[in-house]
């Protein structure tokens, strides 16, 4: 039978807060942010073009000339957003509790402050991650054969895709995800597993120091 129980948990758990219109200087950050991941995007189209082997001369003169330009839009962009959220106390003091976080820079942290908004709007570290689509979901058959618990894949995927180079960078430098890696790799779980729970792990951490307005600090972290 069915686990209805835990559908209606489920649902609940990654309902999104209740819709309130963000403050300008937010709604003006999600723009850069916005322009700068499809920057990003198009960067990298180009780049696979390139290396995938144009045998035309001018087409590949073409492709380098884009990169070049995207490269300087983006680190232009870039600056914008960090210019911006300088000029705005509450967000400044917000992107410095973010990269307290080791495998978060500025970067990251804009981003994650363009999608996640106010955490004030979520109950719970876990209700933030279920919005994100990084809470696990167990699957059951109608003969009850349960299979592995897979990330649910719902929710906001820019989220989610912001945060998987940094859970990257989190596995090796962040103590805290390092450890928790290495016992779940211990436990048999594959590498993409470990990626996606590094992922729901910063989602934790960043919910954390932004409720608390207090600095990551390793030695205040439960082990997983």
């Amino acid at each position: 039978m069915s686990t209805k129980r835990g559908e209606i948990q489920f649902c609940a758990e990654r309902k999104p807060p209740a819709w309130q219109p963000p403050a300008r200087e937010v709604r003006e950050l999600q723009a850069l942010v916005r322009r700068l991941e499809s920057l990003m995007e198009m960067h990298q189209m180009e780049v696979n073009r390139l290396e995938a082997g144009v045998a035309a001369e001018l087409v590949r003169e073409s492709l380098a000339e884009h990169i070049a330009f995207l490269d300087e839009e983006i680190k232009r962009t870039t600056a914008l957003i960090r210019q911006h959220i300088d000029q705005h106390p509450t967000l400044r003091e917000q992107r410095e509790l973010l990269v307290s976080i080791p495998g978060i820079g500025d970067t990251t942290a804009a981003r994650l402050l363009a999608k996640m908004l106010d955490v004030k709007l979520y109950q719970s570290a876990r209700q933030l991650a279920a919005f994100a689509g990084l809470v696990p979901r167990l699957h059951e058959s109608g003969n009850s054969i349960k299979r592995k618990a897979r990330l649910s894949k719902t929710g906001a995927p820019r989220l989610r895709k912001a945060l998987y180079f940094p859970a990257i960078a989190a596995i090796k430098y962040n103590p805290y995800i390092k450890a928790m890696s290495l016992r779940l790799k211990e436990r048999g779980l594959c590498p993409v597993q470990i990626i996606g729970a590094a992922m729901r792990k910063l989602v934790h951490l960043a919910y954390g120091v932004l409720k608390s307005g207090k600095p990551f600090d390793p030695a205040l972290v439960k082990t997983a």
